[in-house]
C-alpha cells in the first residue's frame, strides 16, 4: 500500500476516496495526525499530515519516528514525501518539481533513529543513496505520464528550522553543493530506510532560497501561498497518474 505523507501546501488530499481515519499508537508517541485510508485512482493509498491538522507542528517537532511506525505498522511499502522548498540553483524558479536524489543533513537534535537504548543493538543503515532508485523512477514515470515537468536530481539540503536561512548560509549550502533547501527531509528518510520502507521525494519550489534572484531582499511570503496552491493541484495529478502503474 502506498503512503503519501504531505507537507506544507498539502495538508489533505482532496481527490484521495477517505473510507476510514486511524489514530495510530506507536511505542514512539503519537504521530502528527490520524492516518486516512482510502482510494487514489482505485489504488489503496495512506495518507498522512506531517505538520497535522491546520499545520501547527514545526518541522524540528515532528514526531518522524512515530509517523513512520505508524505507517509501516498499517502495512504501508513505499512512502512518498511531499514537500516544498527553497530553489538555491538558478533554474530551480519558484514552481518546479524537484526529484531530488541525494540529501545533505544539517539538522540536529532529533531524534533519528530507532535504534537507541541500552536494549537495542548498533545497527548501521547504508544511505549512500537515500531515495529509492526504483520508486524515483516511478515517480519520475508519472511526472511524464501526467504531461507534467519535474527536475530530475537534485541535492536536498535538510535544515533545523524553524525559521528560514540566511543569505549567508544558502550561500554555504551552495557550496556544499544543495540545490534546494528545506526542513523535514531529515531524518524522515533515514527512518524509511530502517523500516525498509522504500522512500521518494516530490519536491515544490516554493520561493527562491534567501539571498538569491527576487528573495536578495527578502523572502516574500505573499508570494508563496500562490505558488504553492497552483504547484499542488500538480502534485495533485502526478499522485493520481503515480496511483494509475
Amino acid at each position: 500500500m502506498l503512503a503519501i505523507i504531505g507537507g506544507s501546501g498539502l495538508s489533505q488530499l482532496a481527490s484521495l476516496e477517505v473510507i476510514r481515519r486511524e489514530v495510530a499508537r506507536t511505542p514512539y508517541g503519537e504521530p502528527s495526525g490520524p492516518l486516512s485510508f482510502g482510494k487514489l485512482c482505485q489504488r489503496p493509498v495512506i495518507f498522512l499530515a506531517r505538520h497535522g491538522h491546520g499545520h501547527t507542528i514545526a518541522p524540528h517537532q515532528v514526531n518522524y519516528r512515530a509517523n513512520l511506525w505508524a505507517l509501516k505498522q498499517a502495512k504501508a511499502n513505499a512512502v512518498i514525501s511531499v514537500a516544498s522548498v527553497g530553489g538555491i540553483r538558478a533554474d530551480l524558479v519558484p514552481g518546479t518539481l524537484v526529484v531530488p536524489h541525494q540529501i545533505i543533513d544539517y539538522t540536529w537534535g532529533r531524534k533519528n533513529t530507532f535504534f537507541e537504548g541500552a536494549d537495542q543493538p548498533v545497527h548501521h543503515i547504508d544511505f549512500t543513496h537515500p531515495y529509492d532508485p526504483a520508486l524515483r523512477r516511478g515517480l519520475l514515470s508519472a511526472v511524464a505520464a501526467a504531461g507534467e515537468l519535474a527536475v530530475d536530481g537534485a541535492v536536498y539540503a535538510a535544515m533545523q528550522g524553524p525559521r528560514l536561512e540566511t543569505a549567508a548560509e544558502i550561500d554555504r549550502l551552495a557550496g556544499d553543493g544543495a540545490d534546494v533547501v528545506g526542513m523535514t527531509g531529515m531524518p524522515e528518510a533515514a527512518l524509511a530506510r530502517e523500516l525498509d520502507l522504500p522512500y521518494a521525494a516530490l519536491n515544490v519550489v516554493a520561493n527562491f532560497a534567501a539571498g538569491r534572484a527576487a528573495s536578495s531582499d527578502g523572502i516574500h511570503f505573499d508570494s508563496i501561498e500562490q505558488v504553492l496552491q497552483e504547484a499542488m493541484y500538480r502534485v495533485r495529478t502526478v499522485l493520481e497518474s503515480l496511483c494509475h502503474q
